[in-house]
């Protein structure tokens, strides 16, 4: 984020380029397009060319939005800046979809280290439109290179945020002390160093990490995810800041994504305006694992499987994003920033899973999406496990029973759990349905369960002492061979095997039935099982694996168990949901948590240090010094 004066004012950068970086993502074609003589360096953030080279920045992670921009901040002018030196061809384009684009500028700019260009775009806002995106094309006229582009707009803020960012750990000190050190490095040069302040909360009380006036350390009780996050928001509230913003511990993300997100905060109309980070799989850096999610009954990650290396893969889920979000859209904990004022209740003792989709819910924030702002995260198809699918079933369960907005009625809220049990039966994964019925067990005792058991210490064992055949180990050697006697792709093949439960209504089945290798990629994949009684699953690095086999005896003590506790459920709905909205009143308040977390009574005006601006929170943007190189050492 950049302030430059000139002749009409002062022009404050929205958006600036996020370049390729080592240890988070190196595909260049993520971020812009060279194509003919022309070359990039990661180090210092420049493209060469010689002439005839062309740049296009067409790519998710740096073009402009101008869509989210005009709902969500009512711009009313908008330039584009270009430093350099050299002589190019400059064409910006307007993309709408299902209609033909606009070309908005084409000149032949020159550039040198005294005289940077920028170019008015603000007539942009006379067009007719809702869903737009705006991107540049350089071409090299003469020997030319380009070391900064930058969005920016004369319109003043709206407020000045003071973020808190908050990142709960437990046991991952190399993860969480790398991560500090890179927003160490990004502070230091950052115009947003008296803006933005780190909180590590520490629920495995292990992590070694100096203490500064941009990073805390807060030992915390292990309550698990929703405990410490209760404990960072808490403590930005006490410190005075006006935004919270949730992180993982080992913050996968480009810090010009913090950068990004102050902005569109600062500029945004509504208030209650929060941010959601997407996420991406570090396997494949290329495609998005979520952008954004929705719950109704289960998790649906939205535009899932998006190429980044497309444009038009890109500009389709930029344009889907465009609109304000359904109510039961939510944002994942890995990066979901939001304002302080409206938050209404603290996250419920679910320990993990779940805490950021009930968040999402119980609040009536305006969630964006913004371009660039994404955490690459470790395959999700290695986590799962029996505790899991249990932590998944009573959360899931929960914020239909504890939130009036998500009723649904006993006998759908019961079929998520039926859903969860009829997964798992064809993969013969008997011991995650042990979890699953403990876990409609739990459901059974109401909210207060929750509080009693806010450390899942009891369950956790409990749990992992189950978890023998489902767990992880080292590749059997030689790997077990595949054989088909019975194929899933046959379509009435599949129905008979559907109808018999994967054979488990079958005589013998474990005899005459498939025995198969599946890869991590597959691993929820169930067209794959029809007709197997072995499985051997392998983990994404193929470095480890596990066996299940068909038995009958296994599923028979299961379902009769499910049976049961479905029963219970179906009788018990009218009591069980009134409990539910009530304790979910009670364990999300302020007062609980910190009771619970042992903290002090909250911190009033005056009494201690607190992030700078407090006092001007209500009252608009306060003065913010920025230089135009600070980037160079970021």
């Amino acid at each position: 984020m950049t302030e430059q004066s000139g002749a009409a004012g002062k022009f404050t950068t929205l958006q600036s380029l996020i370049w390729p970086e080592q240890g988070i993502c190196t595909e260049r074609d993520l971020y812009t397009r060279l194509n003919g003589p022309a070359g990039m360096s990661s180090s210092d953030g420049t493209v060469y060319f010689a002439p005839g080279g062309e740049a296009k920045f067409d790519t998710w992670f740096n073009l402009f939005n101008i869509g989210k921009w005009k709902r969500s901040c009512a711009l009313n002018d908008l330039r584009l800046a270009l430093e350099g030196a050299g002589q190019f061809e400059v064409s910006v384009f307007l993309a709408f979809p299902h209609r033909s684009w606009e070309r908005l500028v084409n000149e032949v700019i020159t550039l040198s280290a005294d005289r940077p260009a920028q170019l008015d775009l603000s007539h942009v806002f006379d067009l007719d439109f809702e869903e737009g995106i705006l991107f540049f094309k350089l071409k090299a006229l003469r020997p030319g290179q380009l070391t900064g582009v930058h969005w920016q707009t004369s319109d003043a803020p709206r407020r000045t945020p003071r973020l808190m960012l908050s990142i709960t750990t437990f046991r991952r000190e190399a993860a969480v002390q790398r991560t500090a050190r890179r927003f160490e490095q990004f502070i230091a040069t950052s115009p947003l160093r008296d803006h933005i302040r780190l909180t590590v909360v520490d629920n495995g009380q292990s992590v070694c990490i100096p203490e500064n006036d941009h990073i805390i350390v807060i030992p915390n009780e292990n309550l698990g995810g929703a405990g410490g996050f209760s404990r960072g928001l808490l403590a930005a509230r006490d410190d005075g800041a006006s935004h919270c913003l949730f992180m993982d511990d080992d913050a996968a993300v480009h810090m010009e994504s913090l950068e990004r997100t102050w902005m569109f905060l600062a500029y945004a109309t509504d208030p209650a305006t929060a941010v959601a980070g997407a996420m991406i799989n570090g396997s494949h850096r290329w495609s998005i694992w979520e952008n954004g999610a929705l719950f109704q009954a289960r998790c649906i990650p939205l535009h899932m499987g998006t190429d980044l290396r497309d444009p038009g893969q890109s500009f389709a889920m930029e344009f889907a994003t465009t609109g304000r979000a359904p109510a039961n859209f939510y944002g994942g904990w890995w990066y979901f920033a939001f304002p302080l004022e409206a938050v209404k209740h603290q996250p419920f003792p679910f320990f993990v899973r779940g805490d950021d989709v009930s968040f999402s819910l119980a609040h009536d924030f305006d969630i964006v999406t913004l371009n660039g702002v994404v955490s690459f995260q470790d395959s999700f198809t290695d986590k799962e496990s029996p505790l899991t699918w249990y932590l998944d079933l009573r959360s899931h369960m929960a914020h239909h029973l504890a939130l009036p907005m998500m009723d649904i009625g006993r006998l759908r809220t019961l079929k998520i759990a039926v859903w969860f049990f009829l997964r798992n039966l064809p993969r013969m994964h008997y011991e995650t349905l042990a979890a699953i019925n403990l876990a409609l067990e739990d459901v059974l005792k109401g909210p207060a369960f929750f509080d009693e058991n806010a450390d899942m210490a009891a369950r956790r064992a409990e749990i992992g002492a189950l978890t023998k055949e489902e767990a992880w180990g080292p590749v059997p050697a030689p790997l077990p061979a595949s054989r088909w006697r019975i194929s899933p792709r046959n379509r009435l093949l599949r129905i008979f095997m559907k109808a018999t439960l994967n054979g488990h209504l079958l005589p013998f089945f474990r005899l005459y039935g498939n025995r198969i290798v599946i890869e991590a990629k597959d691993r929820g994949h169930l067209g794959l099982v029809w007709g197997a009684a072995r499985i051997t699953y392998l983990s994404a690095d193929r470095r480890q694996a596990y066996t299940v086999c068909h038995s009958k005896w296994k599923f028979l003590i299961q379902g009769l168990r499910f049976a049961r506790g479905a029963t219970r459920f179906l009788i018990a709905y009218g009591r069980l949901k009134r409990d539910w909205q009530k304790g979910y009143e009670d364990l999300t308040s302020e007062a609980y948590w910190r009771a619970k977390l042992g903290m002090t009574p909250p911190v009033t005006a005056g009494s201690g240090p607190r992030m700078a601006g407090k006092r001007d929170m209500d009252h608009g943007p306060s003065e913010i010094p920025l230089s135009s190189d600070h980037r160079k050492g970021a």
